[in-house]
């Protein structure tokens, strides 16, 4: 009877690399086959002489990878990698939908209107409606536009987000 190999099950993880490697790292792990996730958001830089537009990464010193569990170290092997997010010893697998999340805010930055919604500066709410429904925040500002907080657990970064009024909802925690 033949051995039947197990499928490899892909997943995302946050790995750690050297300071200002973030593009280094991304692009020799597609090099070897690895998908990889580097988000990047574009900045005004001020120096003395010139104001320049420039792409930063989003979480400094991150990339994100999405491997089996037999690639760890092919991944991890790459000049400027330096370890996995790990909790008790073990890399911490990024769920999916933090994954899109983060995709979702670099690519569409929602401007609103306004409802009457009564909410606090502070208030735990949760996202009813759009691409990133179920995702928990904190209100931050309150000035014609929600500005949330996503906090990605794993790797103690958070996202601000503009998003529609009509898409919150306060939650009682």
């Amino acid at each position: 009877m033949p051995v039947k190999t197990p499928i490899p099950q892909y997943q995302w993880f946050a790995l750690y690399t050297r300071s200002q490697s973030e593009r280094k790292v991304a692009i020799e792990l597609q090099h070897r086959g690895i998908e990889v996730f580097l988000p990047l958001v574009s900045r005004w830089r001020q120096w003395s002489d010139r104001k320049k537009k420039v792409e930063e990464p989003l979480f400094r010193s991150y990339v994100f990878v999405c491997i089996s569990e037999s690639e760890y170290y092919n991944a991890l092997n790459v000049p400027g990698a330096v370890r996995f997010v790990t909790f008790g010893g073990k890399a911490v697998a990024i769920p999916e939908n933090q994954i899109a999340a983060i995709r979702h805010y670099l690519h569409e930055f929602d401007e609103v209107t306004v409802d009457e919604q009564l909410l606090k500066t502070g208030e735990i709410v949760r996202i009813k409606a759009g691409p990133m429904e179920g995702l928990i925040g904190k209100l931050l500002k309150y000035k014609n536009k929600f500005r949330l907080i996503i906090q990605i657990d794993t790797i103690g970064q958070s996202i601000a987000l503009h998003i529609p009024r009509s898409r919150v909802e306060a939650i009682g925690i």
